[in-house]
């Protein structure tokens, strides 16, 4: 299962997952996802991504040392359908660390079988709250960030 149609869910990785039920309130009348709820969905990931992956608080990050992670581009790929109940994995890699932004790779996939059901690349941007300029990663984060994933050092 190493194609891009599926993921390898025994594989050992630095790739960021958590388990999401797809809900009611995900779905459209047509009963799958409503393909918005993907970005509700993945900018929670990312949130538990710095929270517990970084072990950095994002509260903290925004609230407090008000530094904004906002999304400059995205590429997104819609494979296979999600419907009410199904059990999936969200998962998040940071493909390239810069100076002041992250590529990431995130994606939607079943729990049981592994097909991808949609996957992106996010290029998100660390930015002042006060002026809504870059600025460098906080050194924290790229700490933590190359702690996972010592390959982009």
């Amino acid at each position: 299962m190493s194609d891009d149609t599926h993921v390898d869910l025994a594989a050992a990785s630095n790739e960021f997952r958590r388990p999401r039920l797809i809900r009611f309130s995900d779905c459209d009348p047509a009963g799958i996802v409503f393909y918005p709820q993907y970005f509700v969905m993945l900018n929670g990931l990312i949130e538990d991504w710095v929270n517990e992956g970084l072990e950095l608080s994002y509260h903290g990050l925004v609230a407090q040392r008000r530094i904004g992670l906002p999304t400059v581009k995205l590429d997104v790929d819609f494979r296979a359908v999600s419907r009410m109940g199904d059990q999936v994995l969200l998962g998040l890699t940071v493909q390239r660390l810069g100076s002041r932004s992250m590529t990431l790779a995130v994606r939607c996939f079943s729990a049981e079988t592994g097909e991808v059901r949609m996957q992106m690349t996010q290029v998100i941007v660390t930015t002042s709250l006060e002026t809504h300029r870059a600025v460098a990663i906080p050194d924290d984060m790229r700490v933590a960030i190359l702690r996972n994933a010592p390959e982009l050092g």
